[in-house]
C-alpha cells in the first residue's frame, strides 16, 4: 500500500458515516487524487443521467453508477498497466450503501463493479481503464479489476444463485477481453492480495462453484 502520508483508518472513516460496525471490505490505498477523464463537471459525472453514462459502461449488462473522481486514479489501462487479475470482494455493506460510499469523496475507496445480492444486478462505478482503489496494494490495484459483491462474509444467504451467475459472467467477460487466465492464480479473493488485512470473500464464498460458472460462461 502506498500513501503520500498516512490516511485515517478504515474503521474511523466508516465510523464517521455511522455505517456497519464490522470491518469494512473496501480499502483506500492510492496516493493520487483523480481528475475527470474528459474535463467534465465531476458533480455531473456522479449522476445516473450524465450524458456520457451510456458510453462509460464497459460491460453491456451493467448500469453506470459512477464513483466520485476523488476515489480512483485516472489511467489508460491496459496500455499504461497490463491487466492480469480479477479481485473478488464482499462489501460488508448493502448494495445501496456501497454505491453511496463510492460517491463520497472523503472515503478514498472504490471498485470497478458492484453485484447486487437479490438479482445479480451489476453496477459499474469506475471505468476499467482507470485504477479503482480496492485491493489495499497499489501494485495490484494498477493491474486488476475489482468486483464487489453485496453481503457479509458471515451471512452466506447473501451469496445467491443470481449473484454467483451474474458475477461469473462479468468475470468471464473481463478475462476474455484482457486475456486473463480463468484460474485461481489470476481470479483471487481480497484476502489473497499480498499484504491484505481482509478476510473477504470469506469461507462461505463457494470458489469451486464460482470458478465452474466462470469456466462455462
Amino acid at each position: 500500500m502506498e500513501h503520500v502520508k498516512p490516511l485515517p483508518s478504515r474503521r474511523r472513516l466508516l465510523g464517521g458515516a455511522a455505517l456497519a460496525a464490522v470491518p469494512f471490505a473496501l480499502v483506500p490505498d492510492a496516493p493520487a487524487r483523480a481528475q475527470s477523464r474528459t474535463g467534465e463537471d465531476p458533480a455531473a459525472a456522479r449522476t445516473g443521467d450524465h450524458p456520457s453514462a451510456a458510453r462509460a459502461v464497459d460491460y453491456p449488462a451493467a448500469e453506470w453508477q459512477p464513483a466520485t473522481t476523488s476515489n480512483y486514479t485516472t489511467s489508460s489501462r491496459p496500455s499504461a498497466y497490463p491487466l492480469t487479475h480479477v479481485v473478488i470482494h464482499v462489501t460488508q455493506e448493502t448494495y445501496a450503501d456501497t454505491l453511496a460510499i463510492f460517491r463520497n469523496p472523503q472515503k478514498k475507496v472504490s471498485a470497478h463493479y458492484v453485484v447486487r445480492s437479490a438479482d445479480g444486478h451489476v453496477a459499474q462505478c469506475v471505468r476499467e481503464a482507470d485504477i479503482a482503489w480496492h485491493a489495499g496494494n497499489w501494485d495490484y490495484n494498477t493491474r486488476s479489476i475489482g468486483i464487489e459483491h453485496e453481503g457479509w462474509v458471515d451471512r452466506p444467504a447473501y451469496f445467491t444463485d443470481a449473484l454467483y451467475e451474474q458475477s461469473a459472467r462479468l468475470t468471464a467477460a473481463i478475462c476474455a477481453k484482457y486475456r486473463i487466465p480463468r484460474d485461481r492464480a489470476h481470479i483471487i479473493g481480497h484476502n489473497e492480495v499480498p499484504g491484505a488485512d481482509h478476510t473477504d470473500p470469506g469461507p462461505n464464498w463457494d470458489w469451486t462453484r464460482f470458478m465452474r460458472l466462470v469456466d462455462i460462461a
